[in-house]
């Protein structure tokens, strides 16, 4: 039996968010009736495929989970697993489906063990009836545009011995104040848009989450606050397309207007943002960034191809000589700017001419990183059905020679920094014990020995030896 929901029923936010925690003060008084019984905690284990959206929404679901009397471990033999599914690529669905088969075994050992699957994946049909037919183990299944949902469905879901779908077509609700549990205390991604309007042909991402819808800039600066009052220091503003930020809104706001907004949040010492889509990056984003004590210097601006030709037939609405002016006038604004970008290698159609195109521009730009993906078809998207789709070993090939152009051009870029003394905000402690992590305001990686106290911390690092995408450094006494 499947409980499936298309359609929204109408609430303000401020509505939803009590309507949210009334479900959660429930399902914390049936969370105590079964760890009373069982005589522990009861536990859960989510694990997030994708990208830093599903990060954040995974970081909302923990906050609930934690309210609602749970405790997270990594163990998957736990009474509640969850995974917050990706679907930009076909290796992320097999991936799920290969990892439910051990979960399904886990199942067998404990049947009360409850097992959830959330987030892009879950909003495509043929993955819904799959799961339907080939995993009836599963207990709930929702998607991207109900997610503020969760409590209510958990609190179904603990009530039920049958399997519940429940997936809708779209929203254009935007609930805030619910619980969240952040990763780090000292940053957090913050979301100032959903869904997306571009439409790329190769893109599954405006199926999955829907059209564009702005968060009021209001909301996102008052989130700001509370999060510097909570001990952040850096902030990852979010979206598919941050600069189309503010188009959806009544009162329309750019997003270079949003970030002078945050510029004068009080003890808010970095903001970083992605994703940039080129097509939208404009001069007043630019002259924002050139003259920010707070904006990073680092953009990433996916390029996607460097042929004129595929660019057309990608949708991504500009062309080979667009993309290398805009990079031009950014590096003569930003002249110390890092730059990253996502590249893909076998489009249907790509030929060797334009392919070498992609090559030309990854010479020109001087990327720090650059994220290339071989080409994924996705069901229903244009691309899918497109002629000529490009033989796996011929893309592979040039995904190789792409590969050691990017580590090569990659290497010399990032090491106009060696010998030099960077602030790093510190993050975490490596897998190798008194070696810690931390960024540079250029997103670049930084290893070096320290102590757990400076977690959260800004420190002056030198960078000793550039080793690629990565530094190995020492600290510098102030």
């Amino acid at each position: 039996m499947t409980n499936e929901s298309s359609k929204e029923k109408k609430t303000t936010s401020a509505e939803e968010t009590l309507r949210q925690r009334s479900f959660i003060e429930l399902a914390q008084a049936l969370t105590a009736q079964k760890s009373n019984a069982a005589g522990r905690p009861l536990t859960y284990c989510l694990t997030t495929f994708g990208c830093q959206m599903n990060e954040k929404q995974s970081e909302a679901v923990a906050g609930i989970m934690d309210e609602i009397g749970y405790v997270r471990q990594d163990n998957e033999e736990a009474d509640v697993v969850l995974y917050n599914t990706c679907t930009v690529r076909e290796n992320a669905n097999l991936k799920v489906y290969g990892r439910l088969g051990h979960l399904h075994s886990l199942k067998d050992r404990n049947p009360d063990m409850k097992i959830i699957l959330f987030g892009c994946m879950m909003q495509e049909q043929h993955v819904v009836d799959k799961i339907r037919k080939s995993y009836p183990f599963v207990d709930l299944v929702f998607g991207t545009h109900n997610i503020f949902k969760f409590a209510e469905l958990f609190y179904e879901m603990l009530q039920s011995d049958q399997q519940i779908i429940n997936i809708w077509e779209g929203t254009d609700q935007i609930v805030e104040d619910l619980p969240t549990e952040r990763n780090y205390t000292f940053k957090s991604g913050v979301n100032i848009m959903f869904g997306c309007n571009n439409f790329c042909s190769y893109c599954i991402v405006p199926y999955v989450r829907g059209r564009e819808r702005s968060r009021e800039p209001e909301a996102i600066v008052k989130e700001v606050k509370r999060l510097v009052a909570d001990g952040v220091s850096e902030v990852m503003l979010l979206g598919q397309n941050v600069n189309s930020y503010g188009k959806t809104l009544e009162h329309p706001v750019t997003f270079a207007q949003l970030l002078e907004m945050l510029e004068d949040v009080e003890g808010l010492k970095r903001i970083r943002f992605m994703t940039s889509h080129p097509k939208d990056l404009s001069d007043e984003l630019i002259e924002t960034m050139a003259k920010s004590k707070k904006i990073c210097h680092h953009l990433h601006l996916p390029l996607q191809s460097g042929s004129s030709r595929i660019l057309k037939i990608m949708n991504r609405r500009y062309d080979k000589e667009k993309y290398l002016n805009l990079v031009e006038k950014i590096r003569k604004a930003i002249p110390d700017i890092s730059l990253t970008t996502d590249i893909i290698v076998g489009f249907p159609g790509e030929t060797e001419e334009d392919f070498r195109e992609t090559l030309d521009v990854v010479a020109k730009c001087g990327y720090d990183t650059a994220f290339t993906f071989l080409y994924s078809k996705r069901s229903d998207t244009p691309a899918a059905a497109m002629e000529n789709q490009v033989p796996q070993d011929v893309a592979k090939e040039r995904f190789n020679r792409l590969l050691a152009l990017v580590q090569k051009e990659g290497r010399t870029r990032s090491s106009r920094f060696e010998g030099s003394v960077q602030e790093v905000l510190v993050e975490e402690e490596s897998k190798e014990k008194g070696i810690f992590t931390g960024r540079t305001e250029y997103n670049l990686l930084v290893h070096f020995p320290g102590s757990a106290d400076l977690l959260g911390k800004y420190v002056k690092v030198s960078l000793d030896e550039c080793h690629g995408f990565y530094y190995m450094g020492s600290l510098v006494e102030e």
